[in-house]
């Protein structure tokens, strides 16, 4: 039976790097039955939401909202007389600068049980992302956090600045820079010493941070020449100083780097997150989705029939991952599949099956089609050959033929199991396909010809300078056939390998 009243929660995001969520944010998220989200929240972590969560998007950002306050605050109660777990994901933390408060009181106020999760703050996350201790033995005891951003609706500031200029230690401004200027000319006329070291920190803590260093007085300028714009951190004091020994997120091999990821979104996590680590500015463009085949009836009726062969071939991934949700929807234990050996294309399939706790008995180093018929041509003795041999293949609705083909030709008894399609995606929440045509990028990722052949479907042109890298033959080869030539290939043909390749594009610049 549905709680009368549902509970929220009031989850810090962190500053912008999904890795410095809580343990309990992402923990909530995953349980959520619905989503609030602000516009500095991490687009990774709504991917964690489980199937069907509603996602309400609320963002604040230069002078244009979503949605004003007070409806946030009449929307999370009326989601909670829906909901039993409502997260409400708030860039930072929520208590400071986050209007978590506010938020917190309507709730109160409402009778709607809430809780806090707090979260890693810009305030100290971005300088230290940018080199920068916000304390340091050699330099003070003490920082002080003040927000540029105040009530639209005072007639006079509340910001003590004479208190700010003649505090000691670091000083720290959130949410000004639309009014930067004003604010360090005000700082100097209270006190504040106009050759203090100082910087600006925009998008900290991701891949598109940026950042200029100059002094109180000249920041404004820096950071004019230099385009940068909010969201972003100010930073006041000597500590500025330490970061040509600190800025260790400067020094990663990618930092810098507009990478772009063309796999699917449910797939894009891993590849993503390991650039990301490396400090790319990752771009999600998924070109393709995953959806079931056209025939599901025929799809059901081979994974029934799935016990009853002497081998199982799996040419993807994702068809082991469609092939195994069916399976376990009729049988409830793995040892039903029976004694079929196992083939598989590929490193990163076979790595598939092991979650399953099965091993391979055939797989090629590349992971091509016609490098499996040639390790089965290689082992065939061990097991006796192919001929008369029952082999379902798993694989995709628009894969090659080549297997089937091959198999046949040696007189195999070969049944296809088609366990899903690939067709083009059409939605971009994230407005990935508008910023790559406004800003381009440096590098863009390909790992499969059907990622290839859509992302061409969506006529955007590639940026001049773009550099293309592909996760095998079968990818390169149809970037070839569009007239692309890719200036690496992963040697092994999976997402660790094609991290270690791009990671190596980025250390030669």
């Amino acid at each position: 039976m549905k709680k009368t009243q549902g509970t929220v929660y009031l989850v810090g995001a962190g500053p912008g790097d999904p890795q410095l969520m809580t343990l309990r944010g992402r923990a909530l998220i995953e349980k959520a039955d619905c989503l609030v989200y602000d516009a500095l929240a991490s687009n990774a972590m709504l991917a964690w939401a489980k199937p069907g969560c509603p996602k309400i998007y609320v963002g604040k950002r230069a002078g244009q909202h979503a949605m004003p306050q007070a409806e946030i605050n009449h929307l999370l109660v009326q989601c909670a007389a829906k909901y039993d777990c409502t997260v409400r994901l708030k860039g930072g933390d929520p208590y400071v600068f986050g209007r978590g408060g506010e938020e917190g009181a309507a709730l109160y106020e409402a009778g709607v049980p809430f809780q806090v999760v707090p979260g890693i703050s810009s305030a100290i996350a971005g300088p230290a992302y940018a080199g920068i201790p916000v304390t340091h033995r050699a330099h003070n005891t003490q920082f002080t956090v003040f927000t540029g951003h105040e009530d639209a609706n005072r007639t006079e500031s509340a910001l003590d600045i004479p208190g700010i200029a003649a505090a000691r230690g670091t000083k720290i401004m959130l949410m000004g820079m639309s009014r930067l200027r004003e604010t360090m000319q005000a700082l100097i006329q209270a006190g504040q010493v106009a050759t203090e070291p100082a910087a600006a920190i925009q998008w900290a803590a991701t891949g598109r941070q940026r950042k200029v260093f100059a002094t109180v007085e000249t920041l404004a300028d820096a950071v004019e020449k230099n385009g940068l714009g909010a969201p972003a951190v100010v930073v006041i004091g000597a500590v500025v100083q330490e970061a040509d020994k600190l800025d260790w997120y400067g020094r990663l091999p990618l930092a810098g780097q507009r990478i772009v990821v063309t796999r699917t979104r449910e797939q894009a996590g891993a590849l993503s997150s390991s650039l990301e680590a490396l400090g790319a500015d990752v771009m999600e463009l998924p070109t393709i989705r995953i959806v079931p085949p056209s025939d599901r009836k025929d799809f059901a009726a081979a994974v029934v029939d799935s016990p009853h062969y002497d081998w199982l071939i799996f040419s993807s991934p994702n068809g082991v991952k469609r092939f195994f949700e069916a399976f376990y929807s009729v049988y409830e234990d793995i040892r039903e599949l029976g004694g079929a050996r196992i083939a598989a294309v590929g490193p990163g399939t076979a790595a598939e099956l092991k979650k399953h706790g099965l091993m391979v008995d055939v797989m090629p180093q590349k992971a091509v089609a016609e490098e499996l018929i040639a390790e089965f041509d290689r082992k065939g003795d061990e097991f006796g050959g192919v001929a008369n041999v029952t082999m379902l293949w798993v694989h995709g609705e628009q894969g090659r033929d080549v297997i089937y083909k091959e198999l046949m030709k040696r007189q195999a008894i070969v049944d296809e199991c088609i366990a899903y399609n690939t067709v083009p995606e059409t939605e971009d929440p994230t407005g990935a396909r508008e910023r790559l045509s406004a800003e381009g990028a440096d590098l863009i990722t390909f790992t499969s010809s059907s990622t290839v052949h859509h992302f061409m479907a969506m006529g955007i042109a590639l940026p001049e300078t773009c550099k293309v890298v592909s996760i095998g033959p079968v990818t390169s080869a149809t970037l070839r056939e569009y007239g692309i030539s890719p200036v690496a290939e992963a040697p092994h043909h999976n997402i660790p390998s094609l991290v270690e390749t791009i990671a190596a594009l980025g250390c030669k610049g």
